[in-house]
């Protein structure tokens, strides 16, 4: 067994109460004042508006995670249709549209970033003046990446606090309040944070300001975080091979009803970002496909129509619902069973062990899968490693091991060099 970048990682949990000490490392989650979190049970009412040019990654991470906690987010989009054409060809379909919404009261608004997202989101006079109100409240309020400077700061939403922001925007943010270099970070009733990368993070902090720190533990323990934010991404490689493809490569990302749409999303953000060529096709009877946690994506073509065409890599999203009709669809095993011959082939979360597992995928492999199913795994002698890839077969464990997945792909298909690169673009990594 040859290791490629491989550490033993502390529990995933670690950051989050690291953050409490004195000596907590360098670019940790930050607090510069304590903010009581709203304890109770209720739901708690979330609006995440999005809009062409939004960074796909931070605004379906954030909402995925604010609604394992049980908060009601509504996805409103600030433009005058419920489709949005995010960066990186990724379409979401909001739930409603900003004005649908300027007269509801919500506990948390929450901005992702992106550009021209963040240019559509300042500019949209019906947002502007719900967000101001919301804050005057003394409501809860939130922004990654490009968003504190382009979207919070000309609002004049963060004088006298402390935030952060994405790095190359760090000089513009200094005009409108003091900028500190956390991944994430709490001032008052507002948290900021970087980039793509650092977003989990982000999401996870957002609920415990909502719910407290036990709803916090309980919601980031099954994304399978890493603690060690700002390493170096790693993965465990076995019988390694050159991979040689098409240039760019072709990849089919397979997306279902019940699909995990951090992980499918994730996945597709970052191989566009490498230039590879990402086919997303649905196997539902239409293009658009209602994920795990009920974002909507709509996929490129149909699974019927992408199956005509060859591809260097198949790699499979989680989430049980979109696994089980993978696994139950002909045509999408019978892509993959021929990959396997010749091509290149991957998969996360559920999908390892209910679409390969049976199918005869993994004869022969090692491989990983989401924790609570790697006892199905028919060898799980690799299954600790965050993503493991054996010859021409990579897979990997959750939602917060998507990014290095995706990654490790980039390197296989690209080389190291690109992959170190898209990780420090992405915050995922330290700049």
């Amino acid at each position: 067994m040859a290791l490629r970048h491989l550490r033993v990682l502390p529990h995933p949990l670690t950051n989050f109460t690291a953050k409490l000490s004195p000596n907590r490392p360098k670019h940790r989650v930050c607090f510069s004042l304590s903010a009581s979190p709203i304890m109770a049970s209720i739901s708690r009412k979330v609006l995440v508006p999005i809009a062409d040019g939004t960074e796909p990654m931070e605004a379906v991470i954030t909402v995925d995670v604010l609604r394992r906690s049980g908060a009601d987010v509504t996805v409103a989009s600030a433009g005058n249709q419920l489709t949005v054409q995010a960066l990186h060809g990724v379409k979401i379909v909001a739930d409603a549209v900003v004005s649908d919404v300027a007269d509801t009261t919500f506990d948390l608004v929450a901005l992702p970033g992106g550009v021209p997202g963040v240019d559509n989101l300042r500019e949209c006079g019906v947002l502007e003046k719900l967000v101001k109100k919301h804050v005057e409240d003394g409501r809860l309020y939130a922004a990654v990446c490009a968003a504190p400077a382009a979207v919070l700061g000309p609002w004049g939403l963060l004088k006298g606090v402390k935030a952060t922001c994405y790095p190359a925007f760090m000089e513009k943010l200094a005009s409108y309040t003091t900028t500190v270099e956390s991944r994430v970070q709490l001032d008052g009733k507002v948290v900021t944070s970087r980039a793509p990368g650092t977003t989990m993070e982000f999401g996870v902090a957002l609920v415990e300001q909502l719910y407290g720190k036990q709803k916090a533990d309980e919601v980031a323990g099954p994304l399978v975080m890493r603690s060690n934010h700002g390493d170096e991404y790693v993965f465990a490689e076995l019988n390694p091979v050159q991979w040689t493809t098409e240039n760019p490569p072709k990849v089919l990302v397979p997306i279902a009803n019940g699909s995990e749409e951090m992980e499918a999303v994730i996945i597709i953000d970052i191989l566009r970002r490498a230039k590879a060529n990402v086919v997303v096709a649905s196997l539902e009877d239409k293009l658009e496909i209602v994920a795990s946690r009920n974002i909507k994506l709509e996929a490129d073509m149909l699974l019927d129509e992408a199956a005509k065409l060859s591809y260097d890599l198949i790699v499979l999203p989680g989430g049980l619902g979109g696994a089980q009709t993978f696994a139950k669809s002909e045509t999408l095993v019978s892509l993959l069973k021929k990959q396997r011959e010749n091509r290149y082939y991957g998969a996360i979360c559920a999908s390892p062990v209910l679409v390969l597992e049976p199918h005869g995928l993994l004869k022969g492999k090692k491989a990983t899968a989401f924790p609570a199913l790697c006892n199905k795994l028919s060898d799980p002698s690799e299954a600790e490693n965050r993503v493991v890839v054996d010859g021409n077969l990579v897979t990997s464990r959750g939602p917060g091991t998507s990014i290095e997945f995706a990654l490790a792909i980039v390197e296989k298909l690209f080389g190291r060099k690109l992959g170190l690169e898209l990780a420090k673009t992405i915050v995922f990594t330290s700049p």
